[in-house]
């Protein structure tokens, strides 16, 4: 058996001296909070130990998954969103779509995102647990919150916009908003991201934009902004309360999308890797 390389050995040395992680994306269960634009999550076993006993006394058990691509921590596929017929780069939204899958744009396009991330702690740059229902993060915010951490995001970054919303994960009416609205990047703060060059942007909510109260997603101009006009990646529903508790500003960033050909979003564990 060779050797590890040089560059592999590193690696091993470093992992060797006890890497530190910090879960970014909430766990998957039957009930949990959906966006009303998406099919929910269900789990159930459709064997259970003892259904079936092998001769040696053996037995196993497995569930079924059933679920959208934009249930639960996800990452938007640049085919999600359309303006005007067309999705990013002017490809034809409808010609991609013909035979129920994107030929363009599809989540199997979606880079493993090995980067720099930063942590935008907009609550607690503010001096609050949790952002109003219906409240904009402006750009202003977003430099404040960059100010704050010592690290402002860059060309090829992921930047994690914290509104504190996500404490209300547990309580799916007032999480989604639909009444009284959710916090989040308005218009100002989507083009402050894509001045930076970000490959994504996140945040602890359900759609990552402001959602205005009764507005409900009847627009996501946000989503227009990064999807369309930039090619940046969004992603949703992510637990952002033990990174803003750890302190984070900057740090390694890690997430693989599943490789879903043609579909619009993915599910995604990422982590924050510390040394």
């Amino acid at each position: 058996m060779s050797a590890p390389t040089t560059a592999t050995r590193a690696l091993l040395d470093a992992v060797a001296g006890g890497l530190q992680t910090i879960e970014l994306g909430q766990p998957l269960f039957t009930g949990m909070p959906c966006s009303p634009n998406h099919p929910g999550f269900r789990m159930t076993l459709i064997r259970r130990h003892g259904d079936m006993v092998r001769p040696d006394g053996g037995s196993a058990s497995n569930e079924i998954l059933v679920t959208g691509g934009h249930v639960g921590t996800h990452v938007d596929a640049l085919a999600h969103v359309s303006h005007e017929g067309c999705l990013h780069g002017g490809v034809d939204a409808m010609e991609s779509q013909v035979g129920g899958l994107h030929r363009e744009h599809g989540a199997e396009r979606i880079p493993p995102m090995i980067t720099r991330g930063v942590l935008l702690d907009v609550a607690a740059t503010r001096g609050v647990d949790v952002l109003r229902p219906g409240e904009g993060v402006t750009a202003d915010d977003l430099a404040a919150a960059a100010e704050r951490a010592d690290a402002e995001p860059g060309r090829g970054d992921v930047a994690l916009v914290r509104t504190g919303w996500a404490r209300h994960f547990g309580d799916a009416a007032t999480y989604l908003g639909q009444a009284d609205g959710v916090p989040g990047v308005d218009e100002s703060g989507a083009r402050w991201l894509a001045e930076r060059g970000v490959i994504a942007a996140g945040s602890d909510t359900t759609a990552f934009e402001r959602i205005p109260p009764g507005a409900g997603h009847r627009e996501l101009p946000v989503h227009r902004i990064l999807l369309v006009e930039h090619g940046i990646h969004i992603v949703e529903h992510l637990a952002l309360e033990d990174a803003s508790e750890a302190g984070l500003g900057e740090f390694l960033f890690v997430m693989a999308p599943l490789r879903i050909v043609g579909g619009t979003g993915s599910p995604v564990r990422p982590v924050a890797v510390l040394a």
